[in-house]
């Protein structure tokens, strides 16, 4: 790991970091070896086909943390036994598991690596404001621009003001033929986030609302 005295980064890599053995597989310690507070992550590698990435256990134990657990197979490929259901994956599987239920894995491929990344329920929440626009991308795209904003106006429950979000409505509704609404959108848009002004100059989303004064300011 590494990291120059007054940068805000830090950067390890994979195979860099120790390998604590266990019972058949090894403990790799991420979230020690870059100081990571936000969230628990860890990662588990197993050498050979058979072998266990991952110990059962159920989350709820003296030496859990409660968890909710996102695992993520990075290297090879594992099968996991979750509530006694087997799911098999293989590099690139992403599993979220509750705690309580009771998981493990064996690596089904040599050299099987499975990153962990575990926080109390709910703890990560409400999600950062981009995630509520982003997610409407898809929807505007296809041209339905009433689920697009439905999709992203879920956003305003956690973030009533936020500027980002008031203009990605305001497109949403500029498209829609709704003129008032992206109007006022667009104004909390203009007065919480100045750089939205700027996006509003070649934005051809909003060249129905061109002729308001609220382009004047």
């Amino acid at each position: 790991m590494s990291s120059a005295e007054g940068k805000r980064f830090r950067v390890a890599e994979l195979d860099g970091l120790e390998r604590v053995p266990l019972e058949g597989f090894a403990w790799r310690p991420v979230r020690r070896a870059l100081g990571v507070t936000a969230f628990g992550i860890n990662a588990y590698s197993a050498e050979r086909a058979g072998d266990r990435v991952i110990e059962e256990h159920d989350e709820t134990s003296p030496g859990a943390g409660r968890h909710e657990e996102l695992y993520l197979v990075v290297r090879g490929s594992a099968s996991f036994t979750i509530d006694g259901e087997r799911v098999e994956a293989p590099a690139g599987t992403m599993l979220l598991i509750e705690p309580g239920a009771v998981r493990g894995a064996l690596a089904t491929a040599p050299d099987t690596t499975v990153f962990v990344i575990g926080g109390a329920p709910g703890a990560a929440l409400p999600p950062s404001p981009f995630e509520y626009w982003y997610a409407a991308i898809p929807a505007s795209e296809a041209g339905d621009h009433q689920r697009a904003y439905e999709i992203a106006a879920e956003g305003l429950e956690h973030y009533p003001d936020h500027g980002s979000l008031h203009y990605a409505l305001a497109c949403e509704q500029a498209l829609l033929g709704d003129r008032e609404r992206a109007l006022g959108h667009l104004r909390v848009a203009f007065t919480n986030d100045p750089r939205t002004r700027e996006w509003a100059r070649d934005d051809s989303d909003l060249d129905s609302l061109r002729d308001d004064p609220v382009f004047d300011g």
